[in-house]
């Protein structure tokens, strides 16, 4: 009966022209984000992941993905679940900004994001939705099963007190516990240790098993930690990556386990790529020259980028003298960053209330200081560089029923992913930027 509605809903769109969303073949669409995901983990041999490579042969690998400004975690995977930039949804950083001009509080409740998401989507055609560690998603009633990503404000090392409030429904993250990770210290639920990707896809596992979600999303951070503090390349970053492709084995194993892996499309994707980096420079001291710094006419770093706000952006003599400033400058100065126009930030989605932004250059970063040296050394890893590099793009795998095998395909935008996702589960994000690209999928799923 199911079917025969299908094919009648189908030749009613066919006759009167009607665009409406169909559902796929999948019943189920789990969405992996590996926080710093880089393609060339799945598409060089160098690095340990089997699990990746494996999905990646048998299903679709993006030769890149090309992220939002600033290319950082928070704005990046609410775009991620939205389809529309910073300006859209509202989360601007990862922290929002302070009345003294400096980083403020991190976002983290719901009601921080302006724009429609998919798990609205899918609850709006009667699906089941899930979440593990996903950003910005405490108070999210919108889905059912919720582990949001949130720790102690007075020990922010501990994360399990405030993740244990904050789960939806109430006593899920115990249940959780209890039947997936057994007993978790301090150091087992946090960013300090290798075992939080691990734990966070046991519970995943768990949730998957027991209440089979036709949506679960979920946030691996572990990678990101391992590049901030070793850049680009080492074994503490194989390390990393290697845990995460281990998180993903679990995921899959959890799919087999519940009977529903052939009836299940994944996508493993991330929030941006990394720089490794040597020096970092502090902007604001540029403004002080000029006396304009306050808390009102700042730079604002994201480590990769930084972001030019003034008391009054419209005031065209005080920002001909700043842009006159960066242009002035020598060229051992002027070689570490590049100026980010209005008009390029917008088509990027940036904060619509920033003026300008700098951009680094490789080994380069900014930091938020308004004192001391104008650059300093620096050591590890950055992102948030504007989305027009190599080194910044986040990567894209995806394999199930409704995807071709063995497909390389070009570099996407991140706002493709969602609308891709909806798609899938025959739901609409409406106001949505990206593109599904039919020569991913299967003809049955046309």
């Amino acid at each position: 009966m199911k079917q025969l509605f299908k094919h009648i809903l189908i030749g009613i769109v066919t006759c009167f022209g009607i665009n409406l969303i169909v559902a796929q073949e999948a019943k189920h669409l789990v969405i992996i984000s590996i926080d710093g995901f880089r393609p060339d983990f799945y598409l060089q041999d160098q690095w340990p992941t089997p699990n990746l490579k494996d999905l990646a042969n048998n299903g679709i690998a993006s030769q890149g993905v090309n992220g939002i400004f600033p290319t950082v975690t928070y704005p990046s995977h609410t775009t991620l679940i939205t389809g529309v930039g910073p300006d859209e949804h509202g989360v601007y950083y990862n922290t929002k900004v302070s009345e003294e001009g400096t980083p403020g509080n991190w976002y983290y409740d719901f009601s921080s994001v302006k724009a429609k998401t998919l798990w609205e989507a899918a609850k709006n055609v009667g699906l089941k939705t899930a979440s593990v560690s996903w950003p910005i998603t405490v108070n999210a009633t919108v889905i059912d099963y919720n582990i949001p990503e949130i720790w102690s404000f007075d020990n922010p090392r501990d994360r399990r007190g405030a993740t244990q409030k904050h789960a939806i429904p109430k006593g899920l993250f115990e249940e959780a516990i209890s039947n997936a990770t057994g007993n978790l210290e301090v150091e087992d639920y946090n960013l300090s240790s290798l075992s939080m990707d691990q734990n966070l896809a046991r519970i995943a596992g768990y949730i998957i098993r027991t209440y089979t979600p036709n949506l679960l999303t979920i946030h691996l951070p572990n990678t990101d930690g391992a590049q901030h503090r070793n850049g680009r390349d080492g074994v503490e970053v194989e390390k990393a990556i290697a845990g995460a492709d281990q998180a993903v084995s679990t995921i899959v194993d959890a799919l087999k386990k519940a009977d529903i892996l052939e009836q299940t499309n994944i996508i493993i994707t991330g929030d941006h790529g990394f720089y490794t980096v040597h020096s970092s420079i502090t902007p604001n001291l540029w403004l002080k020259e000029l006396g304009l710094l306050d808390k009102d006419t700042f730079f604002i770093s994201t480590g990769g980028s930084a972001f030019l706000h003034m008391k009054d952006k419209n005031d065209k003599k005080a920002l001909n003298k700043i842009v006159k400033k960066l242009e002035s400058l020598p060229f051992s100065i002027k070689k570490a960053f590049r100026i980010i126009s209005r008009e390029e930030m917008t088509s990027r989605g940036a904060n619509p209330n920033a003026v300008l932004a700098l951009t680094a250059n490789d080994g380069f970063s900014f930091n938020n200081d308004r004192d001391g040296v104008l650059i300093k050394t620096a050591h590890g890893g950055k992102h948030g560089q504007y989305p027009d590099t190599k080194n910044i793009q986040t990567g894209f795998v995806a394999f199930g029923p409704d995807f071709k095998k063995g497909v390389v395909f070009p570099e996407i935008q991140m706002e493709d992913i969602p609308t891709l996702s909806a798609y899938l589960l025959g739901a609409e994000l409406e106001s949505s930027k990206g593109i599904v690209y039919k020569s991913m999928l299967n003809s049955t799923t046309d």
